[in-house]
């Protein structure tokens, strides 16, 4: 407690100390306002958890309590003397593959030399100047490359609901760390689905942004950073920081003053049109148990007077052929600028992935780049006459936590990222919200994808849909 008197365990002014770990930013940041409770408390609380799930879990890389903890202290001074800062105090995982100052960057391979980052990257940057406390990284698998927990370098991570389960990826420590209560803010990345893959399948609450909206370095196409969270609202408070400008990102959009906090809906859920989007055109099957959760959902907003109405599917298999042989050519590319006795090392599913390529003309490298641009044009065009869609976030509930993907085959590996990947490619933001549960106690995630750069529309529709879905089951425990 910060210079106030202690409060009873488990009252509303003071909860439980083994709940520490899983209250929202929001709840930290107005028990901190009021020295209710102390940065150095809940960081000890959340350092607790960590000991008692990450032996099963494997979520996090780089560790680092002692300097926590110490970070911890200043916070509480500074709360002490009334100079905290936007997210003063709060825990927060970054990712592997977003640079933090002194600590390597293995992107989830053991191929890559550990050499420390010489600076904090944007999103890592923001987060730490608004005094978040970044007590650790998470896992990926090599390069990012896979919706799954499997790594060659890290541990394998495994899903809090179920631990024979994947939680996805690449995020997957992001994932598996919001759903087990590694504090309540956490920092992914997405390229092709790796925020709302492991989101939907951990039952958390994930953002991909617009493209450029939270600048990145280095940034690529499609390639974006994003809050996971257990709640909307703490989602928000990631991005009223991540969004700030930042240089160095050659793609990033202008900065905006967008009210990030503002959660309600500009206008009523009846003067919505909303898409309802269930068959993409190409890729895995949806399964009954996913297909009915995602129509619940929508008719959710129906009884609130929305107009719902189906999507027609526009992803082809050329798209998302042209789309594998591109980014396969990208991956063997940095497999083949490795030294010999490096490329050994990579992950044996990529590397068989990636050996794809190596029969692949220009002219079929060139074509399938291309389809980046087709994917981008379908998807806008489909979702024009809409203020929203929503779909699966994947075809399937998480899958075994030894796969590389729900197929576990190199030959097809995209077929389960069908409803995400075109919306990395059209820039629109597109989010992940816990919508069900399977028979077996899986959860299941739902998009919602928004007009290109109205970011805050989708935190709103995420919001409003929180409200409607009501309560939800309690988060895993040991």
């Amino acid at each position: 407690m910060m210079g106030a008197p202690p409060a009873q365990p488990g009252t509303a002014d003071a909860p439980d100390r083994t709940d520490l770990a899983d209250l929202s930013a929001v709840a930290l940041l107005e028990a901190y306002a009021v020295r209710r409770l102390s940065p150095v408390e809940v960081m000890e609380a959340v350092l607790s958890r960590v000991e008692a799930w990450e032996p099963q879990l494997h979520a996090l890389y780089a560790l680092d309590p002692e300097t926590a903890l110490a970070a911890a202290r200043q916070s509480e001074r500074r709360w002490l003397k009334g100079e905290a800062l936007a997210l003063d105090g709060v825990p927060v995982t970054v990712k592997d593959n977003i640079a933090t100052k002194g600590t390597p960057i293995p992107l989830g391979t053991a191929a890559r030399p550990l050499e420390p980052a010489p600076e904090d990257a944007p999103p890592a940057a923001r987060l730490r100047e608004a005094g978040a406390i970044i007590f650790a990284k998470t896992t990926m698998p090599d390069y990012g490359m896979l919706s799954s927990g499997l790594s060659s370098f890290h541990p394998l991570t495994r899903n809090p609901w179920d631990l024979s389960k994947n939680p996805g990826g690449s995020s997957a420590g992001a994932g598996a760390a919001a759903a087990a209560g590694y504090g309540p803010l956490h920092l992914g990345t997405d390229i092709g689905g790796s925020i709302r893959l492991p989101a939907g399948w951990c039952g958390v609450f994930g953002l991909k942004p617009s493209l450029g909206r939270v600048p990145i370095d280095p940034p690529y196409y499609g390639r974006v950073a994003g809050p996971m969270t257990r709640s909307v609202t703490d989602a928000a408070l990631m991005m009223r920081e991540l969004a700030r400008p930042d240089e160095r990102d050659t793609m990033s959009l202008p900065p905006q003053d967008i009210p990030w906090l503002e959660l309600d809906l500009d206008r009523a859920l009846r003067e919505l049109r909303i898409g309802l989007l269930l068959d993409v055109g190409v890729g895995m099957r949806v399964e009954p148990e996913v297909e009915a959760a995602i129509d619940r959902a929508a008719q959710r907003f129906a009884r609130e007077g929305a107009l719902v109405e189906p999507v027609a599917p526009f992803l082809t298999r050329e798209m998302l052929e042209g789309l594998d042989r591109f980014w396969r050519q990208r991956a063997l590319a940095d497999i083949e600028a490795l030294p010999p006795e490096r490329r050994d090392r990579v992950l044996p599913y990529i590397r068989e992935w990636a050996e794809g390529a190596r029969a692949l003309t220009g002219a079929q490298v060139y074509h399938g780049m291309s389809q980046m641009l087709e994917i981008r044009n379908a998807a806008v065009a489909a979702c024009r006459p809409f203020d929203f869609v929503l779909s699966p976030v994947a075809p399937v509930p998480a899958f075994e936590a030894e796969l590389a993907s729900p197929l576990h085959d190199p030959a097809q590996p995209f077929e389960h990222i069908a409803f995400t990947v075109p919306f990395n490619m059209s820039e629109q933001p597109a989010a992940s919200v816990n919508c069900g549960y399977t028979s077996s106690g899986l959860p299941i995630g739902l998009q919602i994808v928004g007009r290109r750069f109205d970011d805050l529309g989708v935190l709103r529709m995420a919001r409003a849909f929180e409200e409607l879905r009501g309560e939800q089951r309690p988060w895993p425990r040991l």
